[in-house]
């Protein structure tokens, strides 16, 4: 992490914080339709991991998969992934050494599932589309949801915590500061939506939650309308960063209902971003960060966050990219 920040309040869009649904600059309003033209089939997911999982996604739906089937696959690619810190067996324990997932899927017909707080899972987002198809719910929680993977045949893991993790670990326990951070160094998700080429959309987010956290804490990842929503006549949203903060403004959804009301993606990430913030208040040197992503029925697309720093993957017929989402505070590092 930074040692020391210095954050600059972007001036354009200052006057306009408190002011939901402002209108953008001119230039600005240009700048973002330009970048995000419509595509279809489109797939967006969070951070530089969110590529390999869009290569996975696209290659089941060119192969005659459905875009359910994309959003599942292309996110097993990260939580597969034994580098990953943030999404995943691999990932950083909570307080007590546990690892403990957490995720959920959405379909173009309205149907979700959800697990939480479930471990020695290789894939919770599997678990989670099992939740929805072969059970009467919609959410299953630590050992129970552990119980069903089970007996849907998923084998429970041996984890091992890689060198790197254990050895940061120990060097936490010595102080055992509680002071969870969501930011470029503890991203804590990947979320992806995706939309076919009939606009059929379908949404996916999975995440071992943030590092050391307290045993049983559960963010945001599968509280559907928080880190994910999907609405096939309207579009689909998911989110990333600091979970509380996105739970108590039902971000996802929140997103959604703003595109039904006439904003684009675009503007509609950024009004959620300012009614966060509203209930967060922005200070000085702080490590919160929240992204946001949406895709609009026509395959628009929008992305916004709290500060500079994060990235996404996008992936469409003319190539699969990182681009750096715009955001409300730009950050300068000293």
């Amino acid at each position: 992490m930074t040692s020391r920040r210095k954050f600059l309040k972007n001036a354009i869009l200052s006057s306009t914080l408190m002011i939901p649904g402002a209108v953008k600059s001119e230039a600005n309003f240009l700048s973002s339709r330009k970048k995000n033209f419509a595509q279809k089939p489109l797939f967006l997911s969070t951070w530089n991991h969110g590529q390999a999982a869009n290569e996975k996604a696209w290659e089941i739906l060119q192969n005659s998969g459905s875009i359910l089937d994309a959003v599942e696959e292309g996110v097993k690619v990260t939580e597969a992934d034994i580098r990953s810190r943030s999404v995943g067996l691999t990932g950083f324990p909570d307080r007590d050494g546990h690892v403990t997932l957490d995720a959920s899927i959405m379909n173009s017909d309205g149907n979700c599932g959800s697990v939480c707080f479930v471990e020695r899972i290789k894939h919770p987002i599997t678990l989670a589309r099992k939740v929805m198809e072969e059970t009467p719910h919609v959410m299953l929680a630590g050992d129970g949801a552990q119980q069903f993977a089970v007996s849907q045949g998923m084998p429970l893991e041996d984890v091992e915590l890689p060198d790197d993790v254990v050895r940061e670990y120990e060097e936490w326990k010595e102080t055992s500061e509680y002071n969870p951070a969501a930011n470029s160094e503890n991203h804590d998700t990947i979320g992806m939506v995706g939309i076919d080429g009939d606009g059929n959309l379908a949404g996916s987010c999975t995440t071992s939650g943030l590092k050391f956290k307290m045993h049983g804490r559960v963010g945001d990842s599968p509280i559907i309308g928080a880190g994910l929503y999907v609405d096939n006549e309207v579009g689909a949203a998911t989110a990333t960063g600091m979970g509380e903060t996105i739970i108590k403004v039902c971000g996802s959804f929140l997103i959604v209902e703003l595109m039904r009301q006439g904003r684009t993606p675009q503007e509609a990430c950024e009004e959620a971003i300012d009614r966060l913030l509203q209930k967060t208040p922005f200070e000085t040197d702080s490590e919160l960060q929240v992204g946001f992503l949406a895709i609009d029925k026509n395959g628009d697309h929008g992305a916004y966050a709290v500060q500079s720093g994060f990235t996404y993957a996008i992936h469409h017929q003319e190539g699969n990219s990182i681009e750096n989402s715009d955001c409300r505070y730009e950050t300068m590092v000293e």
